[in-house]
């Protein structure tokens, strides 16, 4: 038995996209709250959804524990969860259900139920937290445990005599070294380390080293840890890279900051002492262009064995990334990329269509930027307007029918823009059908500079071509026609 069940709402098979890719990552969010609540006494159970088949499954765990409280906690470091894709609603109603069935006090934190907490408590939860949720979490159940008023504990959303109360905003943790390591032990981490290795043949975790972003694209909605900027220290970081390197063995590490190293001097300390400490590891960041052009902190990066750093490039369109409030330049786009080259980095780009009054011209740019600039990988979306957003109050009106994606790969264009949704669709798969054929094209070319390094991978990437010039060149029939409609 235990005193509280943890849980989320992302369920890894209700995403096609996200399943057949298999890169699942545990559930970093959920596990740094439970660590909190456990220190504090407390007796912590976990249902990780993450290979989970249906939301019934909650229904095992609540008649082996039969948790007093139980916690839908959903993991704010992962980027799916702030599109608040409507299956992974759908599952954190359900099991809000079944826990009330059981008699059980319902706690909701997510970016959804911070956006949408009415829904929420019409389906069975009792609280809803909002923002970052630690403190609040700690706070409410201490409250509740001696009956204490709830009325005066910050980031709060809750209904009493039938009426709904919202507390005041709480403040962001500042000090991210005192929050205690992630309750990693809580997870089978088996099923995490057979996905990957059978996928891909190597074991990545994830981890974060700070909280917030203080920058202010205008799409970009920040529920969960707001506008501040908080870092953990590089030692804390490397003493739990040392932590999860003996326990779990991992092979590369995703650093799932919103942005890594943007404290000056941090990621040359960071370099440092893995140096010092001999402790070499590959790993992925996410980072600015305009971050990563200051203070040496590429060859820093290269020096602590970053492998791969994605950036949000979005646009090849000046235009459209001032639109944005980006705060970058599509020059910083190619100096950046080119350096992360230079210093053997694989850079990423994040590219965004479809935002408010992007014409034909704005996008023949991002492509003419992707095929100049050649990344090593792509991830492709369509503006998504997220609530709390300058860019979602500009469109809100025109979300009627639709205002979430089922999972991440729908790709719906939900607000009237320059041309319609099914072109937007179309394009998606034009941008990658072109990409792969200049990924094809430069392997042909290195297979006959460099015959003696051919291998069945080189050969295969080569002959990928009999499929990407033809399908591209019907798609951009196809596209021209959606154009014009």
């Amino acid at each position: 038995m235990s005193d509280i069940l943890f849980t989320h709402s992302y369920f890894l098979r209700f995403d096609p996209k996200q399943w057949k890719q298999q890169q699942p990552y545990p559930p970093l969010g959920t596990l740094y709250a439970a660590s909190v609540m456990r220190k504090e006494g407390y007796k912590i159970s976990m249902f990780d959804t993450m290979f989970a088949k249906k939301a019934e499954e909650i229904n095992l765990y609540l008649e082996k524990e039969q948790p007093k409280y139980v916690i839908i906690y959903d993991d704010g470091f992962n980027y799916l969860t702030k599109m608040c894709l409507t299956k992974m609603r759908d599952a954190a109603f359900e099991m809000s259900e079944f826990a009330k069935e059981k008699g059980c006090v319902v706690i909701v934190s997510s970016s959804d139920a911070a956006d949408n907490y009415e829904k929420y408590l019409d389906r069975g939860a009792d609280f809803i937290v909002i923002g970052e949720g630690e403190q609040t979490l700690l706070e409410l159940v201490n409250h509740l445990n001696k009956n204490n008023s709830i009325e005066d504990i910050n980031g709060l959303a809750f209904r009493k005599e039938g009426k709904t109360i919202l507390t005041s905003k709480r403040d962001v943790l500042r000090n991210l070294d005192d929050i205690p390591m992630p309750a990693w032990d809580l997870i089978n981490m088996d099923n995490y380390k057979s996905a990957w290795i059978n996928a891909w043949g190597y074991f990545s975790l994830n981890m974060a080293t700070t909280r917030g972003c203080p920058f202010k694209c205008n799409w970009c909605a920040k529920p969960i840890y707001g506008n501040r900027y908080n870092v953990r220290s590089p030692q804390n970081v490397v003493d739990e890279l040392k932590y999860l390197r003996q326990h779990y063995g991992f092979d590369h590490i995703w650093f799932c900051d919103d942005i890594f190293g943007l404290k000056p001097g941090w990621v040359k300390e960071f370099a440092d002492i893995l140096e010092k400490e001999n402790f070499r590891f590959r790993f992925k960041i996410q980072a600015r262009v305009d971050l990563l052009l200051e203070e040496n902190n590429i060859a820093s990066l290269a020096k602590s064995g970053c492998e791969t750093a994605w950036v949000g490039a979005e646009s090849g369109s000046q235009k459209i990334l001032d639109a944005m409030d980006k705060g970058t330049t599509v020059e910083q786009i190619y100096e950046a990329t080119k350096l992360l080259k230079k210093y053997s980095i694989k850079p990423a780009f994040f590219l965004q269509f479809g935002y408010i009054g992007e014409t034909l011209e704005d996008i023949e740019k991002t492509i003419k930027m992707l095929i100049d600039l050649m990344p090593d990988d792509i991830g492709i979306s369509v503006s998504y307007p997220l609530p709390g957003t300058k860019f979602y109050d500009k469109v809100k009106e025109e979300l009627k029918e639709k205002t979430n994606w089922k999972h991440s790969d729908e790709l719906a264009l939900m607000f009237h823009n320059t041309f319609q949704p099914k072109f937007y669709k179309r394009l998606h798969r034009l941008v990658h059908k072109k990409y792969r054929r200049k990924q094809g094209l430069k392997m042909l070319e290195n297979i006959f500079s460099k015959p003696s390094e051919i291998n069945f991978k080189k050969i295969n990437k080569a002959l990928s071509l009999i499929y990407y010039i033809p399908t591209a060149a019907i798609d951009s029939y196809r596209l021209n026609h959606l154009s014009k409609l």
